[in-house]
């Protein structure tokens, strides 16, 4: 069984120094690919560096919607160096967060659409961030024909009605460990609803640690535990669910096999 981890975070502070550990761990559990995913300069450069050390590592990068008053021209010029780079797959994470910020949401708007139009000049697919922000994200998408070079929507969190709007644009739907919660009743709904084809798996550590571990640190290897809450739910074994997501995310960051 092969599972890629299509989100998570390696790069940043709790795996410091032990990230060949934590990657031979994810191997135990069959998770044999991740894409490194970075969102402000140091986590950004971390994926990178992650990407180029290990054969099975990808990255990631962008600039997150929470580090929006950062942005500047400096940035810009950085990521548009850094997403030439070899195995850069994606520009992310991007998107908006109203969740913290109830002040900045034009400033999020801007860098979000900037980093879009980005992605269409260098021809890559976006990933995606967003939280109590779906309709403004959608509106967004909507606008930039996302559909021409493709987008994942990371660690997704809505109704199956949202998910559907999201597939009708082109984008991939990606479950972290909140699929895994008994109190997530919306991502259940629309774990079961996705089309087989239009589906990732993630982790998003070290946050949204899955269950059975929820409540600890999350690592890349839990990934095993997102595709087994997914099969449970679709009633399929869970290398139904490896095989499927495994094939989905490595065409559609165009990684080898």
């Amino acid at each position: 069984m092969q599972i890629f981890d299509s989100h998570t975070h390696l790069n940043d502070a709790p795996f410091a120094g032990q990230e060949a550990a934590y990657i031979q761990h994810a191997a135990e559990l069959g998770v044999t690919k991740m894409a490194i995913v970075g969102s402000d300069a140091n986590l950004n450069q971390g994926a990178l560096d992650l990407a180029a050390r290990f054969d099975n590592l990808y990255a990631i990068v962008g600039w997150h919607p929470e580090y929006a008053m950062d942005y500047n021209q400096q940035v810009a010029d950085t990521l548009r160096q850094q997403l030439q780079q070899p195995k850069v797959i994606a520009v992310g994470e991007i998107g908006l967060d109203y969740h913290w910020d109830s002040e900045h949401h034009s400033q999020q708007q801007k860098i979000f659409r900037e980093q879009i139009e980005l992605a269409r000049e260098l021809h890559l697919p976006i990933s995606v961030h967003t939280r109590d922000a779906l309709a403004d994200t959608y509106d967004i998408l909507k606008d930039a024909h996302i559909d021409e070079y493709g987008g994942v929507m990371h660690s997704f969190n809505g109704s199956v009605d949202w998910m559907n709007k999201f597939l009708d644009l082109g984008m991939m739907i990606s479950f972290s460990g909140v699929v895994s919660f008994k109190n997530a009743p919306l991502v259940h709904e629309a774990a079961k609803a996705v089309p087989a084809e239009r589906m990732f798996v993630e982790t998003d550590a070290p946050y949204l640690t899955p269950t059975p571990y929820r409540g600890k640190q999350n690592e890349p290897g839990y990934t095993r535990y997102v595709a087994e809450a997914i099969a449970k739910l679709r009633e399929v074994p869970v290398e139904t669910i490896a095989a499927q997501t495994y094939a989905n995310t490595t065409k559609f960051f165009k990684v080898t096999p």
